[in-house]
């Protein structure tokens, strides 16, 4: 559903029990795979309200004009399949109607905060897997005859890391709080989204850094942490969406 929620085009026109379901869909997480599918459509249209009218439907994968384009070729989280949907004229029940007619928004924008938080808990983990995998290739890496670690740029690097990473869990565990007991608000979730995602490239970058030019091949699991690492500051909601959510908070 990308950054902007209320910005659906693809339309589903009631016509007698079912809904004529027609639009495109990109960037579909697992699209190319699914049996079930389920899409965001505009049922109804209020010019004064674009969150109005948005309606929840569960497409089966055999339903006629439902198709699957390209299987987009990312430059990182490769092990998931991300896909290009078409709905053309696809007839659908009006059984498949997920919820009440008109009210996705409120559904959809629900879940946003618990969806921003695990994004962020997993920028924090990744974060701390390349520092760990820096700290481990830099006591065995031998640079003028010694340890790489024994380096004071090293040693201020890491701990640069060390010190965010601190501060990623601390905003987590906090945002965990609030979500157990139901009072996480759109504020603190884009801000743990917002540092998190922002840190965990900071210090991947640093941790790629201590690896040299091993860190560029793909045969390094930094190599990897670098290139997935960079959808996060996007999906989800990009960073710059959460600066307008946390400045909204404050008045401005």
């Amino acid at each position: 559903i990308g950054s902007d929620l209320a910005g659906v085009t693809t339309t589903a026109v009631r016509d007698g029990d079912d809904y004529i379901l027609n639009g495109n869909k990109t960037f579909i997480t697992g699209g190319i795979n699914a049996d079930l599918v389920i899409v965001v459509a505009r049922t109804s249209k209020d010019p004064e309200n674009r969150r109005k009218g948005l309606s929840l439907l569960v497409v089966e994968g055999d339903m006629p004009g439902f198709l699957r384009g390209r299987n987009l070729h990312k430059i990182g989280m490769k092990s998931s399949d991300t896909a290009e949907l078409t709905f053309d004229n696809v007839r659908v029940p009006a059984r498949n109607l997920l919820g009440e007619e008109g009210k996705a928004f409120g559904m959809l924008a629900h879940n946003l905060p618990q969806e921003r938080l695990s994004i962020a808990i997993t920028g924090l983990a990744t974060a701390t897997a390349a520092v760990n995998l820096a700290i481990d290739y830099a006591k065995e890496r031998l640079v003028f005859g010694k340890p790489l670690a024994d380096f004071q740029n090293t040693k201020f690097v890491l701990a640069e890391c060390a010190t965010e990473l601190q501060a990623g869990q601390a905003l987590v565990d906090q945002a965990l709080i609030a979500l157990d007991g139901g009072t996480l608000t759109p504020a603190d979730a884009a801000k743990v989204k917002l540092f998190c995602t922002e840190m965990q490239a900071r210090v991947i970058d640093k941790c790629l850094q201590v690896h040299g030019g091993y860190g560029y091949m793909s045969e390094y699991p930094i190599a990897r942490l670098y290139a997935d690492a960079r959808v996060t500051r996007i999906f989800g909601g990009t960073s710059e969406v959460m600066k307008s959510v946390i400045s909204k908070s404050m008045g401005l």
